[in-house]
């Protein structure tokens, strides 16, 4: 494959159909999962352009136009993901690797889409091919761990060698290190952005409060079965998330959020969040249902609703 000048790769959003978390493990405190991720229509876009050697790399972090809840960008870019990934890159092969890099973001921040990871991601892969690095899967992979631990999962060896911008569904085990490919579930997606985040740390602090007895991979795995033996058919109210309550007690604006959604939804669909927080879901038939939209939103009012839909393979 000839190295690319420039391209823009689309940095999917995902969710945690289930999550298990156990209690924090020394020395650094860090919680294994057990989750079930799945990749979802919603995506940012990273562009990446080559730059002559010895030119500063530039970097716009902006909003796209069709951006269902964008909110102020208050952050400088040395302390964006996808900036960092890109200064990341350049420690390990010790040189600089001059680009244009400009992140259009739809996923909103803080609502436990991974986002920011996705974008990581994407520049990973962007400047790793434009400037011919040659890194495979594996190596961007332990490159990632200084980003954070969902980074991983959206490296799939096929976005890494450019036969597709969408990573598989996966099973992701220990601090998010195991990462067990499988097929991706059908079906649309509601989802829900309430107008405030979860702070992750505080609501990981709510959690060892009162953690569960342990992270339960097989619970998620009995999960990903049946999907599987229903053609993949997600058992909507089955899926759960550990960190649901947590999320509430640090954010009680969210707890009375979801119980209205809960109320407009019923008995069509079961409302569920994604990571730690903000964004809920409900899984709904391919395309959505109008007048299930319709009641979330005068169910909510203050929510954004947008649909969406799982990746398929």
């Amino acid at each position: 494959m000839p190295t690319p000048v420039s391209l823009t790769i689309r940095a999917h959003a995902k969710l945690n159909l289930a999550l298990s978390v156990g209690p924090p493990r020394p020395p650094k405190g860090y919680h294994p999962i057990a989750s079930w991720f799945a990749p979802i229509d919603l995506h940012d876009e990273v562009t990446v352009r080559k730059l002559e050697a010895g030119a500063p790399s530039r970097y716009e972090i902006r909003w796209a136009a069709d951006a269902p809840r964008p909110t102020p960008i208050d952050w400088p870019p040395e302390r964006d993901l996808a900036v960092r990934a890109h200064r990341v890159l350049e420690r390990h092969v010790g040189r600089e690797l001059p680009v244009a890099l400009t992140v259009e973001k739809r996923t909103p921040v803080g609502g436990g889409l991974g986002g920011g990871s996705s974008d990581a991601a994407a520049a990973l892969v962007g400047v790793n091919r434009v400037h011919g690095l040659g890194i495979d899967g594996g190596a961007l992979r332990a490159i990632s761990v200084a980003l954070g631990s969902d980074v991983a999962f959206f490296l799939d060896e096929r976005c890494v060698a450019g036969g597709s911008d969408v990573p598989r569904a996966a099973l992701v085990g220990g601090f998010g290190e195991q990462i067990e490919r499988i097929d991706s579930p059908r079906g649309g997606v509601l989802l829900f952005f309430p107008p405030f985040g979860c702070p992750t740390g505080a609501v990981y602090g709510a959690f060892d409060a009162s953690p569960t007895a342990g992270v339960d991979m097989r619970r998620v795995r009995a999960l990903v079965n049946g999907a599987a033996a229903a053609g993949g058919v997600v058992d909507e109210r089955a899926l759960f998330n550990d960190l649901g309550g947590p999320a509430c007690s640090v954010e009680p604006r969210l707890a009375d959020v979801w119980e209205r959604l809960r109320r407009a939804c019923a008995p069509d669909a079961a409302v569920h969040l994604t990571g730690s927080g903000s964004t809920l879901f409900a899984m709904v038939a391919a395309g959505g249902s109008r007048s299930l939209r319709e009641r979330c939103r005068e169910g909510a009012p203050e929510v954004t609703v947008v649909d969406s839909g799982l990746c398929s393979s």
